[in-house]
């Protein structure tokens, strides 16, 4: 997929979905990464070859020089001259072949970055909202930050560093072969030697890196959870607590750090020792030979210097191949998100332009992965259009499960929920949910302004409408009290207002979206006496003649719903309004008066 400019796309969602149950297959993840970008890959290399080859020319002409100087009967200085001239251009064409060659590789690299990083956004909003439940916001953060920059450092090692030192020791070992076959067999010796070091080490590094890759995401986790429960850790003084917590995972994450550390050492002095060796030997064979005449003088620094380049080229190979194994895993780790099978509970694709509202739960069961414990047992109500619905009951009962069912975050592992006659299996749920308007218990917020959290997800939005649903919201006299009113920016969650303004805004902005469904979990539990007031009168305003779902614990605030449905167990118990409920004197009675 291409942009308009003929660039690829940032998208890449629709490959990986292509090529699922493919996740283990790390260098055929790695190949669609860069699929599209092989023309700049190529280009890449091509100014490699060419900004790299003083390190194969300059051994030739000193060996030259070395070999006129040595025989000068033989030679004259033109030919020094001559050699000097060659190695300069060769020399000087590097600036601009250096510049072709990393520009062309950085146009891969980065817009592999960026597109990957983009991918990984676009897949972690369409998995199942249990994909995410079961995973700490922290390590998803881990995976999307930290494993794709090890991937861009993977991919730049890889073509910059590894192919770099096999093309080096292929032309090394080609000169020399050219020159002296006995010279090449024994620079061909250094490979298998080099192949069992990294073999030898392979499996370690793989598991240490992957040890400490699991720690880091870990720890991500609890440090995004240790912020977010700042407040409450403060209030129970249990800041030591959480000291501790997060010291044990530290040192934790300490340990196999310092063992990932020590292995790679281990691993690069033993390169470093064993290739030392092989040049001391390089240099004695060398000299053997032109001692007995086979080779002239002048070749031995040649040699020396191919050797050199090899073993350079071999203990590069060496030196990045623990990041290579950094790089192998937080490919697997990525993997895991692009090429989970865990999407979005419904898949659907019929849209319908206009909602009337009419629910229908058919014998509804639900359980949460991992547990054959129902949530939803049995579960059947029918909803009439523009009809408000109050769910009460103890907790666990199911009622919030019942307000994720609506919005189509779980789907029943039995019966069946029908929309104006439709099943939810054929809704196209994007569609419908930008009908619907949600103003959850604990209010989400971000970090701008009051006019931003309002407008949110609604183009061009006029000052009249903003004005009209502040009223409506009754926000006037917060948007009065702020220093820049309407764009006053409210800090990280709307720290910077009491809980009642913040919800206030959550209504607001519920308003705007001109919803056809609304649903209330808990709008008001939070609020004192005076903002509970104001927050009823704004939801009366925002859910007049629009089908109604409301979860509340306060039994006084449900006395204006149409019906209101007792859960108990995951069943529904008892239905009914509030009078003929009170008269009942069943399970809504017994709960009217224990809040009595």
């Amino acid at each position: 997929m291409k942009n308009k400019q003929g660039e690829p796309s940032f998208d890449y969602e629709s490959m990986f979905k292509n090529n699922r149950g493919k996740k283990e297959k790390v260098f055929h993840t790695l190949y669609l990464m860069y699929k599209g970008h092989f023309k700049n890959i190529v280009l890449s290399f091509f100014f490699f070859i060419i900004k790299h080859s003083p390190v194969w020319v300059i051994p030739i002409v000193t060996a030259n020089m070395i070999n006129i100087a040595s025989e000068p009967e033989q030679h004259n200085t033109s030919e020094l001259w001559i050699n000097l001239a060659v190695v300069l251009v060769v020399i000087g064409q590097n600036i601009l072949s250096q510049v072709a060659h990393v520009s062309f590789l950085s146009k891969a690299s980065r817009h592999v970055e960026a597109a990957l990083r983009s991918t990984m956004v676009r897949r972690l909003q369409h998995l199942s909202i249990s994909y995410h439940s079961d995973l700490r916001s922290g390590r998803l953060q881990s995976k999307v930050l930290r494993d794709v920059e090890n991937i861009e450092t993977l991919s730049k090692q890889f073509m910059f560093t590894f192919s770099a030192a096999l093309t080096n020791v292929a032309v090394a070992i080609g000169v020399t072969a050219y020159k002296n076959g006995w010279v090449a067999l024994f620079f061909i010796l250094v490979i298998p030697v080099a192949l069992l070091l990294v073999f030898g080490f392979k499996k370690s590094l793989q598991t240490k890196n992957r040890d400490f890759r699991t720690e880091i995401e870990t720890m991500s986790g609890q440090v995004a959870e240790t912020v977010t429960m700042i407040p409450v850790t403060r209030a129970h003084g249990l800041e030591d607590l959480e000291i501790k917590k997060t010291d044990h995972t530290l040192k934790q994450l300490k340990g196999k750090g310092y063992r990932l550390d020590m292995a790679e050492a281990l691993f690069g002095a033993s390169g470093w020792v064993v290739f030392q060796s092989f040049q001391m030997f390089c240099l004695i064979f060398t000299a053997l030979l032109a001692y007995n005449g086979e080779i002239m003088v002048g070749d031995i620094a040649m040699y020396q210097a191919y050797f050199t380049s090899i073993l350079m080229s071999v203990n590069q190979i060496i030196n990045v191949f623990p990041q290579l194994a950094k790089g192998y895993e937080s490919v697997i780790s990525v993997s895991e998100v692009l090429f989970s099978d865990e999407d979005a509970e419904y898949q659907g694709k019929k849209h319908l332009s206009w909602l009337n509202g009419e629910y229908s739960f058919e014998n509804v069961h639900f359980s949460y992965k991992g547990t054959s414990k129902h949530v939803l047992n049995n579960f059947n109500l029918s909803v009439k259009p523009g009809e408000s619905i109050a769910f009460v009951g103890e907790s666990g009962a199911g009622k919030s499960t019942v307000l994720s069912m609506v919005i189509g975050f779980y789907r029943p592992t039995e019966g069946r929920i029908v929309l104006d006659g439709t099943p939810f299996e054929e809704l196209d749920m994007k569609k419908y949910r930008q009908k619907l308007a949600v103003v959850p218990q604990n209010t989400v917020l971000f970090s701008g302004t009051i006019r931003e959290n309002i407008a949110y997800g609604v183009e061009n939005v006029s000052e009249e409408e903003i004005q009209r649903v502040v009223k409506m919201a009754n926000l006037q006299d917060v948007i009065s009290e702020m220093p820049e009113g309407l764009d006053t920016r409210i800090g990280e969650h709307g720290g910077k207002l009491s809980g009642g303004q913040r919800q206030r805004i959550a209504i607001a902005r519920a308003l705007i979206r001109n919803p056809e469904v609304i649903l209330l979990d808990e709008a008001t539990s939070a609020l004192d006496n005076e903002s509970e007031y104001r927050v009823q009168q704004a939801i009366q305003e925002l859910i007049r003649g629009r089908t109604t779902f409301i979860v509340a614990h306060r039994l006084s605030t449900i006395r204006d719903a149409d019906r209101i449905v007792v859960m108990k167990a995951g069943k529904c118990v008892e239905v009914g309004t509030y009078e003929e409920l009170m008269e009942k004197q069943g399970h809504f009675h017994k709960l009217k008066q224990m809040q009595n």
